[in-house]
């Protein structure tokens, strides 16, 4: 049995098979091949986590935070670069060769290994915290990876403990809509009914020009003491 039918078998892909991806435009647009079991799985699954935990870039992301072909992956490349640079962090391999395609939990990474960048197919994988000071590697592809994690076979430190003790699903991810606020919009003022009810109750009112403070503040109370 293959990762990806394996895969879902463990963790049967949405019902609704999701919109096909343009592999050609979205390899031109990243200036690199990609993993071919990758493209099955995205291809099978779309954008979503599994396990409610493990979440995987797709190009149809919604988020930059998810998009494969977003800003993200560059932007913690520098992170990561940065550290190497500094030593601060015990980075398995050059950051030029580390690739961010998902990420774990809060704020943990996970990684292709694009050495060799010529072989898609043979890229390992790597994760880490999210401060950067531990790292995994594991030897295989990201399916491979997501077989042997969620069927707990392999143990990953950035993974908590009782993760795997309900059945593990893969939940699409939805784009947020839009939720106008909520504003109060205040009535249009009826000076003419503010000066009839000021007069019906003693106060002298102008014809015209600003109606007095002490008038419109009466006048208030009076309407929210009927309400």
């Amino acid at each position: 049995m293959n990762a990806i039918d394996a895969l879902a078998q463990l963790c049967p892909p949405p019902a609704d098979p999701p919109p096909g991806v343009d592999w050609g435009a979205v390899e031109t647009e990243l200036g690199m091949r990609l993993p071919g079991d990758y493209k099955r799985l995205a291809d099978a699954y779309g954008p979503g986590d599994f396990a409610d935990f493990i979440s995987i870039c797709h190009p149809h992301g919604y988020t930059e935070y998810s998009n494969l072909t977003g800003r993200m992956p560059g932007i913690i490349r520098e992170y990561v670069q940065q550290d190497y640079d500094q030593g601060k962090a015990p980075v398995p391999c050059h950051p030029r060769h580390l690739f961010s395609m998902g990420g774990i939990g809060n704020g943990e990474k996970l990684f292709w290994i694009t050495d060799p960048m010529d072989a898609p197919d043979t890229w390992r994988i790597a994760g880490t915290e999210d401060r950067g000071l531990r790292w995994f590697t594991f030897d295989g592809t990201l399916t491979e990876f997501l077989v042997s994690v969620l069927s707990g076979e392999t143990a990953v430190p950035q993974l908590p403990d009782g993760l795997l003790e309900e059945p593990v699903g893969f939940e699409p991810s939805v784009p947020t809509p839009w939720v106008p606020v909520n504003v109060r919009r205040t009535p249009p003022i009826n000076t003419k009914s503010i000066r009839e009810w000021g007069r019906a109750h003693g106060y002298d009112v102008p014809d015209r020009g600003r109606v007095p403070t002490e008038v419109r503040e009466a006048y208030d109370r009076a309407q929210a003491f009927r309400a």
